[in-house]
């Protein structure tokens, strides 16, 4: 039983060990808790704090772009967000009340990160090494989520450059950019947000595009009195707004993976959304897409498209291709100098690193089984691991609904698979190989002629062999009705310590 008197303790044995605080291990521990508040359960966070991407990313102006209703725990309401669109700070403040308030907190060991987690055949548990020291545990849940390490783009020179250089998931609060000639290498989900932030106190922006993408007004505002007070008094009206959303954004799955040939019709919003901010025809071109909306992520902003058509900002749209001592190179040769590059190149999904510390049955890790092209059950489990759970696995992100849905079904999964343990089943469950394989085939037969396969884009849903390792085909809802049961048919179960996998 973890020592939880002692947070600074190192057990030698629990029962479920939850590698990381973010929105996934929180929701899967707070899972494990209800039904069994003594549940012995230690979560481990290489960080010194909850919160995960949201303590992480503090670049500014970072927000989500899911409505708060619905990116939030349908197990804890909060009455007391201040827009529809939820900022950074007020998303890591509910992280940590959330933790305190169901009694997580106090099972989280922070400044604990995993080195190394291997299967024990013999003794049927997962040897774990950690910064702290070593432990065992009957069952492992990887919570450490698709935004968790930044990723850098290899071209020559990076290490040359004298200025100042980070990633917006690392920003430099130190580094003051008044009056500063920056480059920003990238234009995606988080650039949108910062560029227009640092654009007046900058001297002259340099914004490097590789290709553009389909811009949305974003639907934000400020959520008045009366509906806080609302929410506060009668629960229910906030239930029913978190429904509503819910079911509108469901509706869009019909566009992306039921009937694309209505998308045309958002990308003329997109196109009209663009014509009102940029009247520059030239610079409208460089940032009109040539892929069907959605294929990528949408973007939303109010204000990214009309801090680009700004005099003091200029837009590269034919990449970086070196970075000197003094500056950056794009993709014609043109050297422009700079005194600070901020990186806003993403993240590594379909490679995660966790994916190089766990080893499976036969001593290989995670990553050489997927070898760059990852496969799950139901995105949670992977035969040739024995209890192991993956939280946010293949093919659980969403391109229309948040993904504290999908967390909160797989928590259900877990917390029966680990059930399913206790009630006396055995010692360790794994995922039937064919299972594994006739699933795979069937997500990749629904993912085949969605606008995230055949948008004539190149995302980060694909990975190197050209397979959608990344997307649910279709509605939320089907998934969390195939995560409502654990279905123990599907797997192979170990009953005895000397018992092989059958």
């Amino acid at each position: 039983m973890t020592d939880t008197s002692n947070p600074d303790a190192l057990p030698d044995h629990v029962r479920v060990l939850v590698v990381g605080a973010g929105f996934a291990g929180l929701a899967v521990t707070e899972r494990m808790l209800r039904d069994d508040p003594a549940a012995d359960i230690l979560v481990i966070e290489r960080a010194a704090d909850v919160g995960g991407t949201w303590r992480d990313n503090t670049y500014p102006g970072c927000a989500c772009d899911v409505p708060t209703a619905l990116y939030s725990f349908s197990f804890a309401p909060s009455p007391d967000w201040n827009h529809t669109f939820a900022r950074q700070p007020e998303i890591h403040a509910y992280l940590r009340k959330v933790a305190a308030d169901k009694g997580i907190r106090d099972r989280v060991l922070t400044g604990c990160e995993l080195l190394e987690a291997s299967w024990d055949n013999g003794s049927a548990l997962w040897r774990v090494r950690t910064s702290l020291g070593g432990l065992t545990a009957q069952a492992l849940v990887a919570a450490t989520g698709a935004l968790s390490t930044p990723r850098l783009p290899d071209v020559p020179g990076i290490g040359n450059f004298t200025g100042a250089m980070f990633h917006s998931a690392t920003w430099d609060h130190d580094y003051d950019l008044t009056g500063k000639r920056v480059a920003v290498i990238g234009t995606g989900a988080s650039a949108v947000q910062f560029v227009p932030e640092i654009a007046d106190r900058v001297d002259r922006l340099t914004v490097f595009q590789r290709t553009p993408t389909w811009v949305m007004p974003r639907g934000d505002r400020a959520l008045t009195r009366l509906e806080k007070r609302l929410y506060r008094r009668i629960p229910l009206t906030q239930k029913i707004v978190r429904a509503a959303v819910y079911t509108c954004r469901e509706g869009y799955v019909l566009a992306m993976a039921k009937a694309p040939r209505v998308l045309p019709v958002f990308q003329l919003l997109a196109k009209a959304h663009l014509r009102r901010q940029v009247p520059d025809r030239a610079l409208r071109h460089k940032l009109t897409p040539t892929f069907t909306i959605t294929c990528k992520r949408i973007l939303l902003s109010n204000d990214w498209l009309r801090t680009l058509a700004r005099d003091d900002v200029d837009l590269v749209d034919s990449g970086l291709s070196e970075v000197t001592e003094g500056g950056v190179v794009d993709g014609a040769g043109r050297e422009t100098l700079v005194d600070a590059i901020i990186f806003a190149t993403g993240f590594t999904p379909t490679e995660p690193p966790v994916a190089h510390q766990l080893r499976g049955r036969d001593g290989r890790t995670l990553a050489q089984h997927w070898s760059g092209s990852p496969r799950a059950y139901l995105g949670t489990t992977v035969a040739g691991f024995p209890n192991l759970f993956l939280m946010y696995g293949p093919n659980t992100n969403l391109g229309h609904s948040s993904i504290v849905y999908m967390l909160e079904a797989q928590s259900a999964y877990i917390n029966g698979a680990l059930a399913h343990l206790a009630a006396g089943a055995g010692a360790a469950v794994e995922v039937h190989p064919a299972a594994q394989a006739r699933y795979n085939e069937r997500i990749a037969d629904q993912l085949h002629g969605t606008v995230w396969n055949t948008g004539g884009c190149s995302s980060w849903y694909l990975d190197k062999d050209g397979h959608n390792s990344v997307m649910w085909p279709t509605f939320t809802f089907r998934y969390r009705s195939r995560t409502k049961r654990f279905d123990s048919e599907n797997y192979q179960t170990r009953r005895t310590v000397q018992e092989s996998v059958a």
